[in-house]
């Protein structure tokens, strides 16, 4: 299973976020990802660093570590304005872009209509969903489709790729029919011992993926990676 952190993304600028990913990469992490939000959820007061400028700053400034973002929403921006920003993240990060894609909810449909952005029906998203990924697949793109309900399940399995789960718990991986990737894993524990045994209960319950929290220490996360290599 491979990890990967969410880089602190909610600041008024991207130095801590530059930082975090190089340091990721140094200690071994696999990819580092981006939260593509207007604002942290249920606090619109507080900043949001752009999604797509600063994981191109990211592809800048590293050299093998995988990067996307988690997720990018059909509806913010059309079609094929966010297929152009992935494939341009593609060009320049060739093989280590995953693009993680989502429809947005009810809780992310605040964003789109404080800045008169419309947000689709359910069965629209999801159209765009399947188009935009799909086209994404054809060139070559790793694509993650998130969500958990059955009708992204079936687009995920549809299309081929793996499904993205938010928050995943072992009990729900085990139970999917393609291919799952946790995104999410939640707030792990700070301690060595406890993180490594939350991953391993996700390796062995089929996850590749596992996405964690941006953690106070990038460093216990790299040493769970050890344990969890270690222990294969």
């Amino acid at each position: 299973m491979r990890l990967g952190v969410t880089l602190p993304s909610f600041r008024p600028d991207a130095s801590e976020a530059l930082e975090a990913a190089r340091r990721a990469e140094e200690l071994g992490l696999d990819g580092v990802f981006v939260f593509d939000h207007l604002w942290p959820m249920g606090q619109p007061d507080r900043p949001a660093i752009s999604a797509f400028p600063l994981l191109g700053a990211v592809a800048a400034s590293t050299a093998r570590v995988c990067l996307g973002p988690l997720v990018a929403r059909v509806g913010l921006v059309p079609d094929d304005v966010l297929v152009a920003e992935l494939l341009s993240l593609h060009r320049m990060a060739p093989g280590r872009l995953i693009a993680g894609l989502g429809t947005g909810d009810a809780k992310s449909a605040e964003e789109n209509r404080a800045f008169g952005i419309p947000f689709a029906p359910a069965d629209r998203r999801r159209l765009s969903l399947t188009a935009v990924a799909r086209r994404l697949r054809d060139e070559g793109v790793t694509v993650w489709v998130g969500g958990g309900s059955r009708a992204t399940s079936e687009v995920a399995a549809e299309l081929g790729v793996a499904l993205n789960l938010w928050e995943g718990q072992p009990a729900a991986l085990s139970s999917q029919k393609v291919k799952s990737e946790v995104t999410w894993a939640g707030p792990m524990p700070a301690a060595l011992p406890e993180l490594s045994q939350r991953l391993g209960e996700l390796e062995r319950a089929g996850a590749s993926w596992a996405v964690c929290a941006w953690p106070e220490k990038l460093e216990t996360l790299a040493q769970a990676a050890e344990v969890l290599g270690d222990g294969r």
